[in-house]
């Protein structure tokens, strides 16, 4: 028996010529972490949106994507020679450059101009905030916007990728979900801070930690509104009897989140595997080796979890009693991988029940279902942004905040705007 289809199903598949990986390809999408590519350094294979590709650099230092196996008879260009501005196959040493132009066939006969016809699948690359961007769709890239999360100093950003065993769809409506943070990620007992400084830290105007706050009322107001990036979404939590606990985030279209101090991307490998890319964005320099060491705590060199569904996530039933509502340890990651994964490598969601909680999913659902209308009729999708002068996104505001009940929590994001840049909260 097949699984019933959902009228959701079309956002999961995300290959080439689907509706949905029509719709990702209009859009810039992180294809590495610039520290897999250092200058010098092998090629990468990777594999983005279905697609089997090589990334490399040239010998002048820039990205380059093109199509991992060799247009003469197939071989890995990733096993190849980085040289003569381009990659070349050791097989019978065609080379390429970033643009996928083949320059040279060595074994052709002098005076041929058979490479002149071919032409390797390329894309174009840039690089920011110690990521490597691909834009794999039709026609000239957009603009990259300048969301808060690429636009600081490069000691106050640290960006990381996660490798998660399910569709990316899934793990991003995890991060548009307020509500599950008063329960999934509860603490009884407050330790380990350094792992979980997001938990046990107090929100600007808080005296007391945000896992206290989420504690404290779990079933906080839920508002979402359409914007041009996406959507912006508000929980609302009582802080105390002349007080809300107030926090905004943001559905950035058609695959990517802004949560206070932290944004990123959930990228499909295929329609069953993805990457979170995550970046970290302090108001001030970062200890940035001390954050990949912690990071390794709890990840393997690769990039993927120590906690997996092979082994239950390591689910501790004693820590359940006394520590935390999970028994997954103090890092959110970790709860999150469990909560996304756990439905299966592809949710069914033929067989969910949405409810008053899933607000901002049911209206991150309804914008990308008309985008994909939008390409499908041959325009641009929302948030396609062709003029320079319009990238700035100082309107993109994510923040953790308790006020006066006498505050108009609606409009007070708009106090965390300034020109051409953000202030974290």
């Amino acid at each position: 028996m097949t699984q019933a289809q959902s009228p959701y199903d079309v956002l999961t598949r995300t290959g080439p010529g689907t509706p949905g990986g029509d719709l990702l390809r209009r859009y810039w999408q992180p294809a590495a972490l610039a520290e897999e590519l250092p200058v010098g350094g092998a090629p990468v294979p990777i594999k983005l949106l279905g697609e089997e590709l090589v990334l490399f650099r040239d010998e002048l230092g820039q990205p380059g994507l093109i199509g991992l196996h060799c247009a003469h008879r197939g071989a890995d260009l990733s096993y190849g020679r980085l040289e003569d501005g381009g990659l070349r196959c050791i097989y019978h040493g065609w080379l390429y450059d970033m643009n996928g132009r083949c320059l040279e066939q060595p074994g052709e006969p002098a005076g041929s101009t058979f490479h002149e016809r071919i032409h390797q699948t390329a894309y174009p690359c840039l690089e920011r905030a110690g990521i490597v961007f691909a834009y794999l769709g039709p026609g000239d890239p957009p603009q990259l916007p300048d969301y808060y999360f690429i636009s600081g100093p490069e000691e106050c950003t640290f960006a990381h990728k996660y490798f998660h065993d399910c569709n990316y769809l899934q793990s991003n409506e995890g991060n548009i979900d307020p509500s599950h943070l008063s329960y999934l990620h509860h603490f009884m007992k407050e330790d380990d801070t350094r792992l979980a400084p997001s938990a046990f830290s107090a929100p600007e105007g808080a005296g007391i930690s945000s896992n206290t706050l989420f504690g404290r009322d779990q079933s906080p107001r839920l508002e979402v509104e359409e914007t041009d990036y996406g959507v912006r979404i508000f929980s609302v939590r009582t802080a105390s009897p002349s007080e809300t606990y107030l926090r905004v985030t943001n559905f950035i279209y058609p695959n990517g989140f802004g949560i206070p101090t932290q944004g990123g991307w959930h990228v499909p490998i295929d329609d069953t595997h993805h990457w979170k890319f995550q970046i970290y964005r302090g108001s001030s320099p970062l200890d940035l080796p001390r954050m990949k060491r912690d990071m390794l705590q709890t990840m393997t060199p690769d990039y993927h979890h120590l906690r997996s569904r092979a082994n239950r996530y390591l689910q501790n039933r004693d820590e359940m009693k006394v520590r935390s509502i999970a028994g997954l340890g103090p890092v959110f990651q970790n709860h999150d991988n469990w909560a996304t994964e756990s439905p299966g490598s592809m949710q069914n969601r033929s067989q969910e029940h949405v409810a008053y909680t899933d607000r901002a999913i049911i209206k991150a659902r309804e914008v990308l279902l008309r985008a994909i209308r939008q390409v499908q009729a041959g325009n641009d999708p929302p948030h396609v942004i062709r003029n320079p002068e319009q990238k700035r996104m100082s309107h993109l505001v994510s923040l953790q905040e308790v006020i006066p009940n006498s505050a108009d929590w609606r409009d007070h994001w708009k106090t965390h705007m300034v020109p051409d840049t953000f202030v974290l909260a």
